[in-house]
C-alpha cells in the first residue's frame, strides 16, 4: 500500500531527474548510492558516462553504482525466446518501483505529452537526446555468464538484443533469443545506449543481474567482437558476437568513427543498422555460426546420424 511516509516523501522532495536509465528491480543502484538507505528518488544510475577511465565507465563505477547490487532473489527475467519489459525512465520516482508508481506516464519523466513531442529541434522537455522518435539512436541488452561482475569482460559481455528507436516512451519491450541457462547464481547482464547528437557524445552502461527461464537453449555464446561501421558498406559489418558500444572514454573504447554518415551529420555509433546490429534478438551470437532457430528446430536428429553412420559403414 501507497504508504503516509511515501506520499510526505514525494511532496516535500523535489523530483530529480536527467539523461535514461532502464530500471527493473534486478538493476544494480536501484536504491541510489546511500549505504543503508532506499532512495525512491535516485537518478545516480542515470548520469552519462563521458571522458572516463576505463576503471570509472565499466558498469557506472563513477559514482559507486557497481556497488550496490539489487536484493537477494531479485533478478532481470529474460524468457528464452521471449520478450522482457523495463522502464526507461529520468528518475526511479517516475517508474513503478517508487512511491506507488502515481508518478508513472507515457513518458519516463512523468508526462504524457499530450499535444506531441518531438519534431525538428533537438527535444529539450527531457533529455532524450533526440529530435523525435525516429531518429532516437537505439538502445541494447548484454549478458555474461559470469555470476561476478568482477568476472566480467567485453569479451564475455555479449549483446543479445537491440531495440531501435529507443529510448523514446517509458515502457520498453526487448526480444530474448534462446539463450542457454545461467549458472545457479545467475548472469550479469547490462543495459546499453550511446545517443546521436543533441547534446554531448556520451555513453550509457548499467548493471543487472539477469537469469534465462523458461526453455533455454543448449548453445554457449561466442566470444564477443566489436562492432564496425558499417552504414555504407552492409556486406563489411562485423557479424555473430558483438561487444557493447564503447565509445568517447579516456581508455577502453572499441570503436573509433571519423567524418560524417548518411544524413551529412558527424558520425555517431549506435545500436541499430549503422553497426550492423539487426533490431530485435541477436541469432548470430552462438558458437559455431548456430542460431536459435536452429537450435529449435533443425537439429540433426538422432536416428537421421545413426543411419548415416551405418550407411559409411557398409560403403567402407
Amino acid at each position: 500500500m501507497f504508504s503516509l511516509y511515501a506520499l510526505a516523501s514525494l511532496s516535500l522532495a523535489p523530483l530529480a531527474g536527467a539523461h535514461f536509465a532502464a530500471w527493473h528491480k534486478g538493476m544494480y543502484c536501484l536504491n541510489g548510492t546511500t549505504p543503508g538507505f532506499d532512495d525512491q528518488n535516485t537518478n545516480a544510475i542515470v548520469n552519462p558516462l563521458f571522458n572516463l577511465t576505463k576503471q570509472d565507465w565499466w558498469f557506472h563505477h563513477n559514482n559507486g553504482c557497481d556497488q550496490f547490487p539489487p536484493a537477494d532473489g531479485d533478478f532481470l527475467e529474460l524468457p528464452a525466446n521471449g520478450e522482457f519489459t523495463v522502464e526507461l525512465a529520468v528518475n526511479r520516482a517516475f517508474t513503478t518501483l517508487s512511491y506507488g508508481g502515481v508518478n508513472t506516464a507515457i513518458f519516463g519523466d512523468g508526462q504524457n505529452y499530450t499535444d506531441g513531442l518531438g519534431g525538428v529541434d533537438c527535444i529539450s522537455a527531457l533529455n532524450i537526446h533526440t529530435q523525435n522518435q525516429s531518429m532516437a539512436a537505439g538502445t541494447a541488452f548484454a549478458i555474461s555468464y559470469q555470476s561476478d561482475l568482477a568476472d566480467v569482460t567485453p569479451e564475455n559481455l555479449v549483446v543479445f538484443t537491440t531495440l531501435y528507436h529507443t529510448p523514446w516512451e517509458r515502457l520498453a519491450t526487448y526480444a530474448v533469443p534462446n539463450l542457454p541457462a545461467c549458472p545457479p547464481d545467475g548472469c550479469i547482464c547490462a543495459w546499453g545506449w550511446v545517443p546521436n547528437g543533441c547534446g554531448e557524445p556520451n555513453e550509457y552502461m548499467q548493471g543487472f543481474r539477469c537469469k534465462v527461464t523458461g526453455e533455454p537453449g543448449k548453445t554457449a555464446l561466442a566470444s564477443a567482437v566489436p562492432a564496425t561501421w558499417c552504414e555504407d558498406e552492409p556486406a563489411d559489418c562485423t557479424t555473430g558476437a558483438r561487444q557493447m558500444i564503447y565509445w568517447d572514454q579516456l581508455e577502453g573504447n572499441n570503436i573509433v568513427v571519423s567524418g560524417n554518415d548518411a544524413s551529412g551529420s558527424p558520425k555517431s555509433p549506435a545500436y541499430n543498422s549503422v553497426l550492423g546490429f539487426p533490431e530485435g534478438a541477436q541469432h548470430d551470437i552462438f558458437v559455431s555460426g548456430r542460431n536459435n532457430a536452429a537450435e529449435a528446430g533443425t537439429s540433426f536428429p538422432r536416428w537421421a546420424l545413426g543411419l548415416l553412420v551405418l550407411l559409411l559403414g557398409v560403403l567402407l
